[in-house]
């Protein structure tokens, strides 16, 4: 048997979120769709046709390498790059850049000139992220920029750092919204977009357009019925009868209690199932949970199957997702491994063999 990881991505799934998301939003707000890191590891070019089918708005991606894998796969949308300086790119792939600082803007300016083009940008503005933005006079720094030749000012934008935490949240958002007014009346019309997947949830914060990236794929603190859109499941490759005191793993971490029946599963910290979660996740198998014991390897995993005494090698073994009454989400991993759903997603959905479920 050779070694079985599959990643099944529902694309029904996505286009039912993105309904729900639209469902919150007034009908001329923008949808900046987040499919970054591979699209949050569910594959970035399958979900961007899914989005393109629903009529995205816009796509998000990282950096120009992403905006490159999609328009080589065909891909048409509006694609926003977020993190890159690469001028280059901009041109070849037809992207629309973020600048977050003006020697970016005065470069990107020069080039367009060049070429007798005029590129639209959007401009991220510091607001509480401390990260990327403008921070120092970003309303003089902003007019400055819309006077340089071939830039069109398309959008505004910031990011919510601690979109759970409603009092920061709400500084942020007065902060952009002050700003907003200010470049109003300067005659600085555009989108403007502040709100990710936690920020929909704050009426003050959908104002031109959203950012939704995590509830796309599912989740959401704030947000019920959302249909995460990745299973994750492996086979049972070995079962071992082993006696009461037996260690298991490295480090004995976990020693056997009773006579025990111990599966071992081909996945480990190299395919994103961390070490974190060594004697303290569940998998699922024929229908019920069984216990990771011992110390996670790195492509290997141990659980407990005693009280699965019918298990047999080649059985599914559920990682994230539901059989019978049973269920695991990237949620359960990210608590167990003291994480966040993000990290789950895109370190399990990298080194799994992804297959699609189609919408019909």
């Amino acid at each position: 048997m050779s070694r079985f990881l599959q990643a099944e991505i529902d694309l029904k799934a996505l286009s039912h979120n993105l309904s729900k998301i639209k469902s919150f939003l007034k009908s001329a707000c923008k949808i900046i769709a987040v499919i970054k890191a591979d699209a949050y590891g569910h594959g970035a070019v399958q979900v961007a046709r899914t989005l393109e089918t629903d009529k995205i708005d816009y796509l998000g991606v990282a950096f120009s390498e992403e905006a490159a894998e999609l328009r080589e796969a065909g891909i048409k949308s509006r694609i926003l790059v977020f993190f890159d300086r690469d001028v280059e790119g901009v041109f070849k792939y037809g992207v629309t850049p973020v600048i977050f600082d003006f020697k970016q803007a005065e470069i990107l300016s020069s080039e367009a000139c060049k070429r007798k083009v005029k590129v639209p940008v959007h401009i991220k503005v510091e607001t509480g992220m401390g990260r990327l933005g403008i921070y120092d006079n970003p309303c003089g720094i902003i007019r400055k920029i819309a006077t340089l030749p071939g830039l069109k000012i398309e959008g505004i934008m910031s990011h919510l750092s601690q979109a759970e935490e409603p009092d920061w949240s709400r500084q942020q958002i007065k902060k952009f919204s002050r700003l907003k007014i200010h470049l109003n009346k300067s005659g600085i019309n555009c989108l403007f977009h502040i709100s990710n997947s936690a920020g929909v949830v704050y009426p003050e914060a959908l104002f031109d357009a959203v950012r939704p990236g995590l509830m796309l794929y599912g989740y959401s603190l704030n947000i019920s019925d959302l249909r995460p859109c990745m299973s994750v499941k492996t086979k049972i490759m070995e079962i071992r009868r082993l006696p009461k005191g037996t260690p298991i793993s490295y480090g004995k971490t976990f020693i056997t209690k009773r006579k025990s029946l111990i599966g071992v599963i081909p996945v480990g910290y190299a395919d994103g199932y961390f070490r974190k979660l060594s004697n303290r996740a569940y998998v699922i198998v024929r229908g019920k949970k069984a216990p990771v014991v011992g110390t996670v390897c790195m492509d290997l995993t141990m659980v407990d199957l005693t009280e699965i005494p019918e298990a047999e090698i080649n059985d599914d073994v559920i990682i994230i997702g539901s059989a019978g009454k049973e269920r695991i989400t990237a949620m359960d991993i990210a608590e167990w491994a003291e994480t966040i759903p993000y990290e789950v997603l895109t370190s399990l959905g990298s080194r799994a063999k992804k297959r699609y479920k189609e919408i019909l």
